[in-house]
This record gives structure tokens, sequence and C-alpha cells, in this order.
């Protein structure tokens, strides 16, 4: 069978695939900040403000530790948000995209 060819630098043009890019990517930028600030606290925290981390807040367990597993939480609430978005947004675009050009 013959492999039908795709026209990449076509699609690159698309508006409808301009736009997927631009959303996606700011959308992904502005989180990727946060996430950097929001895990780069901890050692820096812990480095410069030490009496705050030091804090005891339920028996043995202080604000460091309880900072620390916040960022797995985090994390998950951020993989949560994003395919909630992706559902919503990115696969909206995708699929008008794939409709446009006719690849499904």
């Amino acid at each position: 069978m013959a492999q039908q060819q795709t026209d990449w630098a076509a699609i690159a043009r698309n508006p409808k695939f301009i736009e997927l890019h631009r959303r996606k990517s700011s959308f992904l930028f502005g989180w990727w900040i946060f996430s950097n600030i929001y895990y780069f606290l901890l050692p820096i925290g812990a480095g410069s403000a030490q009496g705050l981390f030091s804090v005891q807040l339920i028996g043995h367990i202080n604000f460091g530790y309880l900072f620390a597993l916040s960022q797995f939480f985090v994390s998950w609430a951020i993989a949560i948000y994003y395919a909630s978005w992706a559902n919503r947004v990115s696969d909206r675009l995708t699929n008008e995209l794939l409709d446009e050009l006719k690849l499904r």
C-alpha cells in the first residue's frame, strides 16, 4: 500500500494549528514558571529561612516537612488541571484541525 504524504509545512501554517500551539505553549509556560518557583522555594527556604522551616506544627512534624509534602499534592493538582484543560481546549482544537485537514 502507498502511504499518504503529509505536508507538515502546510499544517504548521494552518491558523488552527497556530492557535493550538500558541494556547498550549502559553498555558504550559505559565504552569512551568509557577512549578519552578514553588519547587525551588523548598531548598531556598530551608537554607535561608531555617527558623520558619523548623517550626513544629503537628507534634514533631515541622513546616519544612509539610511544605515538602505539599509539593506532591501541587504536582498532582497541576496534572489533574492540565488533563481537564486538555480535554476542554486542546483536544477540541486538535479535533477541529484534524477535521479541517481531513486527516481522520
